[in-house]
């Protein structure tokens, strides 16, 4: 019998150990993995000055939105983008009288419905709309324009305001751009060390590239005709080459 205890104890010390063994290994193995997970360096999203600068959206969603800009000053965004025509009143002179440059700013006097000629392709509206143009004039000037900011097709409404324009003065908003740069952009003239995004100011967001890495890529620029391509290298122009075409 005494031996029999005996070997029932050391069965059951063994059992002990092996559970004890296998207990301590596991709390070792999340111990390793806690430390393992605390010590991993973890991914830092890093905001440029850019990043960090409030844009204002309207959201617009009927005329009476968007006539909420009558009586005030807004900035283009989309550069290069937008022709605008001659207007008088409420009437639309549908031949171009240019493109809206980045930065331009514009008295908005009125917001329209028009039906423009099926023969003009210009306005980046379907087919048989009808556009939406607001009626403009430029800081210290008398005359009248109009530019499609939007459309009406089988009733209902889409705008691209908020794509087309700051609602806030640009020069204010990036300011940290610096006064040199900003001249550059009024000119719409490349320059060196320019960001991408000072860049698509200053000649326009009609561009195309082979890479998707932005700040460090060739960006090429059709600048309404007077092309040209920018290198890039950590989002500063490195290389600016006017293009031939």
């Amino acid at each position: 019998m005494e031996n029999g205890k005996k070997i029932a104890l050391g069965c059951t010390l063994v059992v002990v150990l092996a559970v004890g063994g296998r207990l301590g290994m596991i709390a070792y193995q999340r111990h390793q993995a806690a430390t393992e997970t605390t010590e991993k360096p973890t991914f830092e999203w890093k905001l440029t000055d850019d990043d960090m600068v409030h844009l204002k959206h309207l959201y617009p969603s009927s005329m009476k939105d968007a006539r909420d800009l009558v009586g005030k000053r807004v900035w283009v965004s989309a550069g290069g983008q937008m022709q605008y025509f001659p207007a008088a009143g409420k009437s639309v002179q549908w031949k171009p009288a240019g493109t809206l440059l980045g930065a331009e700013p514009m008295d908005i006097k009125d917001v329209i419905t028009a039906r423009p000629p099926a023969s003009l392709k210009t306005l980046r509206i379907p087919e048989g709309s009808s556009a939406i143009m607001a009626i403009f004039t430029r800081p210290e000037e008398k005359a009248q324009y109009a530019a499609t900011v939007g459309y009406i097709e089988n009733g209902q409404y889409t705008f691209y305001l908020d794509e087309m324009f700051f609602y806030d003065d640009p020069r204010t908003l990036y300011k940290h751009w610096g006064t040199d740069n900003w001249t550059a952009i009024d000119k719409h003239e490349p320059k060196m060390g320019m960001s991408e995004n000072m860049m698509m100011m200053a000649l326009g967001q009609v561009s195309k590239s082979g890479s998707t890495k932005k700040g460090d890529r060739t960006v090429h620029y059709f600048n309404l005709g007077k092309p040209y391509d920018v290198t890039f290298v950590n989002d500063k122009a490195v290389k600016i080459e006017a293009v031939k075409e």
